[in-house]
């Protein structure tokens, strides 16, 4: 019997031997699945639907910006007019490319191409969000930078920099890409946004509320933004003692960094370097000759903006002349901003010689 005992306690240890093994190995294995999760998760991202698509859009956005050279399709009768599509979408103004479907490539041969850069003023933000394929909601800002030159000097310079203030939005995804050319490193960044105010700034410069003869009353207005801007949602308010007008915009675009003038009479309206001329006689808003729109001895004109989520528009920019302002002008004499206004509050003067279009 004493035998019989002993081998029983035998495969008891053997038995409770490899439990304990299998149990090690268990655990083991289970540490090392639990190690290779974590660094899969640091790999691959928090697999968050909303971070992949922003990373796919910044992406694949600066993808198509920084891979060719780019291509318009007009708009037709019936719709985009693709047989009449063309890549030298740079060398058209920012009222075609407004009408119809831009993707605003930037490289030929293989190098960043200066022209189509500078194009990109005739582009609005909204327009090229959709040729980039930005889905609605999302936004974007751009910048074009020269980190590095062997001429000192041009380190730092922006060839271009606009779109939507990330601080505004909720959340953003951002992709890069360098290109070394003339001399240059030149780096494109892109930032893709899920939402963000768009960067909506015009400016009033100059206005004409009595011309000589019969001459037309005209307003100057700027873009200060590098991206063109679509004037939809915009609007301008005149008022004095006996009247008030208002005109709502249903269509034009101010290219980046230019001049918009409207007038009572295209015709015989000097213009400068204006990049658009818009003729509101008949909006019955400017007048001509004896026409008198705007009014003469004390009124208000006030430049608002309407917020696509929003029904009342607010004012952006305005200027008041007569009464107790301090603002009068005798005949053939304008109303001038400063040359840097800063919004509602510019600082307003006489101008002796009136620059039409030459707010530049």
């Amino acid at each position: 019997m004493r035998g019989g005992e002993v081998c029983c306690l035998k495969r008891d240890d053997n038995a409770l031997t490899a439990v304990i093994e299998f149990l090690s190995a268990f655990a083991l294995f289970l540490m090392i699945l639990t190690a290779f999760l974590s660094l899969a998760q640091l790999q691959m991202g928090s697999n968050d639907p909303n971070v992949d698509r922003l990373d796919r859009f910044a992406v694949q956005g600066l993808d198509r910006l920084t891979s060719d050279e780019g291509w318009f399709v007009p708009m037709g009768t019936e719709g985009l007019d693709y047989a009449n599509s063309t890549s030298e979408w740079h060398l058209l103004d920012a009222v075609e490319l407004d009408n119809g479907r831009v993707q605003t490539g930037l490289v030929k041969d293989g190098i960043l191409d200066h022209q189509r850069i500078e194009a990109l003023r005739n582009v609005s933000e909204e327009n090229m969000a959709l040729g980039l394929g930005l889905d609605v909601g999302y936004t974007l800002f751009l910048s074009i930078e020269i980190i590095e030159s062997n001429t000192s000097s041009r380190v730092g310079v922006k060839l271009f920099s606009g779109g939507t203030d990330r601080s505004t939005a909720s959340s953003s995804s951002t992709a890069n890409r360098q290109f070394v050319q003339d001399g240059d490193l030149l780096q494109v960044v892109l930032e893709v946004h899920k939402g963000g105010n768009k960067n909506n700034d015009l400016h009033l410069t100059e206005i004409m509320i009595r011309p000589i003869s019969s001459g037309p009353e005209w307003i100057e207005i700027y873009n200060p933004n590098d991206f063109a801007l679509a004037l939809r949602g915009w609007s301008l308010n005149h008022t004095s003692s006996s009247s008030a007008s208002n005109l709502l915009f249903k269509e034009g675009v101010i290219s980046g960094h230019s001049v918009l003038l409207l007038t009572g009479d295209a015709s015989s309206q000097a213009s400068g370097n204006a990049s658009q001329v818009l003729d509101l006689s008949q909006e019955s808003f400017l007048g001509v000759g004896s026409i008198n729109l705007l009014a003469d001895g004390r009124g208000v004109l006030s430049l608002r903006y309407t917020q696509l989520d929003e029904a009342q528009p607010y004012d952006i920019m305005s200027v008041e002349w007569g009464g107790d302002t301090g603002l009068f002008t005798s005949l053939g004499q304008s109303l001038g901003a400063e040359r840097n206004p800063s919004g509602f509050g510019a600082n307003w003067s006489t101008q002796q010689t009136p620059t039409p279009g030459d707010y530049l």
